[in-house]
C-alpha cells in the first residue's frame, strides 16, 4: 500500500487531521482498557482504496527547540512515505519554521501536498493561494474541526491506486513483529534452516520487503522479512518507538503475524502496542517467546510465563503462545503448526445455520439486559466476511447492544467454533437497514 505522512509545526492540527482520516476506516475497535498507545500509525480506507498514514510530532523552527527525537521521527516517516502532507495553519502567515520544513521536504524528493488547515468558510478559502509560495504544485484547504475538504484530498491521494479485485487463494504469508533485538531475523534464519524446510532464492515481490518462499512439509509458504525494508541512510532501529513503523508494512502484507517476545527481558507495554496493530489489521496472530535457551527449569518457567501472559494479554485470550529458541532451535517445531492454525481459522467460513443455532442458544441461556424498558432482539446472524471472520447481526435496535453482552456473544462463538489465533468482528445493524 501507498504510505502517506503528516509533517508540520506544532499546533497546526496534524493529529485532528490524522483522526479525521483514520475515522474513514471501519476498524476493529479495541475497547479493553489494557491497551494504551500513542497512535502514530493507521490505515485509511476511501472508496475501497487503502493507504497507510503516519502522524509525526510538531517540528519547531528554532534550532534550540528542534527536538532530536521528533526530528528522527519526521525523517524516518518521510523516508518511509510516498506522499507527504505538509500541514500549515490557514490563519497564519508563512514563517521561518514553515520554510525550514519546506527545505527539508524539497531535499527528500518526495511528492508533497500542502494541506492548509482551518479553512472552514468561503472567505478563508482565499488564504490558500498564499501557500503556493512554498513551491509545491498541490495545495488543498481543509477544516479538521468541521470535516471539510477531505474528499478532494483523498481523491488526490488515491487517484492512482487501483482497486484490487478478489484475488485467488494465494500462499500463506507471515511475518515476525516485535521490538528491536528480540530475535526476529534469527527466527527467520532458524526456520529456513530447519531440516524439513527447503529454501528457494526468490526475489522480493514488493518494493520494501523481502519475501522468501520455502517449503514446509510439502506445502509452500512465504515469510516476509522486515529487514528488507531498510533503506539507504541512517536506521533508527535502536529507538523502540519507531520499530513500529518498520513493522507496519509487513503486517499489512501478511496473513499471520508472530509477535516475538524476549524471554530475557519479559513483556513490556510496547509489546501490547505492536500487537494491537496486528489485531486492528485483522491478521492471524501467534505469540513466540524467543531465547528460551537462556531459561533454566523450563517446566516451572513455562507455567509462570503463561500466567504472566494471561495478565498482559487478557484482551486476547484466543492467541496461542510458543516457547522456543532461534539460537539452539529448541522447540522450533512448535511454531509452524500454530502459524498454519491461525491462518486457517482467520480465513474460514462458517455455515449460517450453525451460527444461528449457537446465538439462539446463547440468547436462551442469557437474555440481553433491558435498557429503559427496551430489550435487544437478534433476528438473524451470518458471516459476511473472512480474514478476519466477520459476523453481522440483524437486530431491532443496534443502540441496545451493551459492550458486555457483545463480549458474551463473542465468547459463545469462540466456544463453538475454532477461532483460535484470529480476531473476529461483530457488526450489528438494524433490520432492513
Amino acid at each position: 500500500m501507498k504510505t502517506v505522512c503528516l509533517i508540520g509545526k506544532p499546533n497546526v492540527g496534524k493529529s485532528s487531521i490524522f483522526n479525521r482520516l483514520i475515522n474513514e476506516k471501519k476498524s476493529i475497535i479495541l475497547s479493553e482498557p489494557g491497551i494504551t498507545r500513542d497512535r502514530i500509525y493507521g490505515i485509511v480506507t476511501y472508496k475501497d482504496k487503502k493507504f497507510n498514514l503516519i502522524d509525526t510530532g510538531g517540528i519547531h523552527g528554532d534550532e534550540d527547540n528542534f527536538n532530536n527525537d521528533i526530528k528522527i521521527q519526521a525523517e524516518l516517516a518521510i523516508n518511509e512515505s510516498d506522499i507527504i502532507l505538509f500541514v500549515v495553519d490557514g490563519l497564519s502567515n508563512i514563517d521561518d519554521a514553515d520554510k525550514k520544513i519546506r527545505n527539508m521536504l524539497k531535499k527528500s524528493g518526495k511528492e508533497v501536498i500542502v494541506l492548509v488547515n482551518k479553512i472552514d468558510n468561503e472567505k478563508r478559502k482565499e488564504n490558500i493561494y498564499a501557500y503556493y509560495e512554498l513551491g509545491f504544485p498541490n495545495v488543498v484547504g481543509v477544516s479538521a474541526e468541521h470535516n471539510l475538504g477531505f474528499r478532494e484530498l483523498l481523491d488526490l491521494i488515491t487517484n492512482d491506486i487501483e482497486v484490487k479485485e478478489d484475488e485467488k487463494e494465494s500462499l500463506l504469508k507471515f511475518c515476525f513483529i516485535g521490538r528491536p533485538n528480540v530475535g526476529k531475523s534469527s527466527l527467520i534464519n532458524a526456520l529456513l534452516n530447519e531440516e524439513r524446510v527447503i529454501v528457494s532464492d526468490e526475489a522480493g515481490t514488493t518494493r520494501d520487503a523481502v519475501d522468501t518462499k520455502f517449503v514446509y512439509e510439502k506445502n509452500e509458504y512465504i515469510v516476509v522479512d522486515t529487514a528488507g525494508m531498510r533503506k539507504k541512510g541512517r536506521i533508527y532501529e535502536n529507538i523502540e518507538k519507531y520499530s513500529l513503523l518498520r513493522s507496519m508494512k509487513a503486517i499489512n502484507e501478511s496473513d499471520v503475524c508472530i509477535l516475538v517476545i524476549d524471554a530475557t527481558t519479559g513483556v513490556i507495554e510496547h509489546d501490547k502496542h505492536i500487537l494491537s496493530y496486528a489485531i486492528d489489521a485483522g491478521k492471524g496472530i501467534v505469540i513466540a517467546v524467543n531465547k528460551w535457551d537462556t531459561i533454566k527449569n523450563t517446566d516451572e518457567e513455562i507455567k509462570k510465563w503463561k500466567k504472566e501472559l494471561e495478565v498482559y494479554f487478557k484482551f486476547v485470550p484466543y492467541i496461542n503462545v510458543v516457547f522456543l529458541s532461534a539460537k539452539t532451535k529448541k522447540r522450533m517445531h512448535t511454531l509452524m503448526p500454530e502459524i498454519i492454525k491461525a491462518y486457517e481459522n482467520n480465513k474460514q467460513n462458517i455455515k449460517t445455520s450453525l451460527i444461528n443455532d449457537v446465538i439462539s442458544d446463547a440468547v436462551s441461556l442469557h437474555e440481553p439486559p433491558s435498557y429503559k424498558g427496551k430489550r435487544l432482539k437478534i433476528y438473524f446472524v451470518s458471516q459476511t466476511d473472512s480474514k478476519p471472520p466477520k459476523f453481522t447481526f440483524e437486530v431491532n435496535n443496534k443502540k441496545l447492544v451493551h459492550f458486555s453482552y457483545e463480549r458474551y456473544l463473542e465468547n459463545k462463538l469462540r466456544e463453538s467454533f475454532n477461532l483460535e489465533g484470529t480476531p473476529i468482528i461483530l457488526q450489528f445493524k438494524n433490520k432492513h437497514e
